[in-house]
């Protein structure tokens, strides 16, 4: 690259990871800046329109959004009118993964696997399988609005405020075990794997505070695993984003149950996939790269050229 190119880093957003979103654009706007190819600049949005998109001077656009609008659909429909090069997936990719009924359904065609369970009618009382469960939004991250229920006193608990958030969501065994996340980042010849990372947090639970703002969660980048768990859940990671299409980067989470599922064998249960991970201090994509030698500059350096890269091979 004879010139540096300039990246508009978007970020705030909408949805309910405003907050995250913030703390990621400003870390990957200074890591770019850091970078000897790249200036960019962080621009807080809420909703923001094509015309006012166009407005703004950039050689790449990198929407650090996180939930339904800005990672979810919304958000790439606009950036594929604008026609820039932009970081992550196009229009479908998005709304499949961030459809977690979606996802399980590709998954299921891909025959990896994923928890059974089935789509939460409200107009029922009681829930389709036993407790303990899990019961989530459909269309959210970061365990926003997901509740696990072990108690039929929780169980109506979580009935109620999922009635009266009024939105989609899906209901699905509880298991328990090892919380696993596998990375996946565009090396600059496709999609490649990251080494895994474990969380352990403190109370049990690895909800929105111990994601983002609490300070006790244990992450282990390679924990001790068999070698073929390890290639297990990078090869179903990958899977998935093939099938989706997802580019660039991602980030899928899997449970390794304590005991088996089902037949003898303990294999690990995918949970959802991530279409534009967190780059807060926090955050697994960022945290996976440097133990890799991929510092935060080189990485949002390289996923910043692989956009400017796939839209020179669609637009010429």
């Amino acid at each position: 690259m004879t010139s540096q190119a300039h990246v508009l880093v978007l970020c705030g957003g909408p949805d309910a990871e405003r907050e995250v979103s913030l703390r990621g654009g400003a870390a990957v706007a200074d890591a770019l800046n850091a970078s000897s190819d790249f200036t960019a600049e962080k621009v807080v949005i809420d909703r923001i329109s094509a015309r006012d998109l166009r407005a703004r001077p950039a050689d790449v656009v990198w929407p650090l959004l996180h939930g339904p609008w800005g990672e979810g659909g919304p958000m790439q429909d606009i950036l594929e009118a604008d026609g820039r090069p932009y970081v992550g997936c196009g229009p479908s990719a998005a709304r499949l993964a961030m459809d977690k009924l979606a996802t399980k359904l590709a998954a299921a065609r891909a025959e990896l696997f994923v928890p059974g369970g089935g789509v939460f009618n409200p107009d029922d009382d009681e829930p389709p399988i036993r407790l303990p469960l899990v019961l989530k939004p459909n269309f959210e991250g970061s365990t926003i609005g997901l509740h696990i229920c072990r108690t039929r006193e929780e169980w109506v608990l979580a009935r109620d405020a999922t009635r009266a958030s009024g939105r989609a969501a899906l209901i699905e065994p509880f298991i328990k075990g090892r919380e696993l996340t596998a990375g996946l980042i565009d090396s600059g010849e496709g999609l490649t794997a990251l080494p895994l990372i474990e969380i352990t947090p403190k109370d049990g639970f690895y909800d929105y505070e111990a994601k983002y703002n609490r300070n006790d969660t244990r992450y282990v980048v390679e924990p001790d695993l068999d070698p073929w768990l390890v290639h297990e859940i990078q090869r179903a990671s990958l899977t998935l984003a093939r099938e989706l299409g997802v580019r660039h980067l991602a980030r899928a989470d899997f449970i390794l149950p304590d005991e088996p599922v089902r037949g003898n064998t303990i294999e690990p249960v995918l949970l959802e996939i991530n279409t534009m991970p967190g780059f807060t201090d926090h955050s697994l994509v960022p945290m996976a790269s440097k133990h890799i030698g991929l510092e935060m500059p080189d990485l949002c350096a390289q996923l910043a050229r692989c956009a400017m890269r796939d839209s020179h091979a669609v637009h010429h």
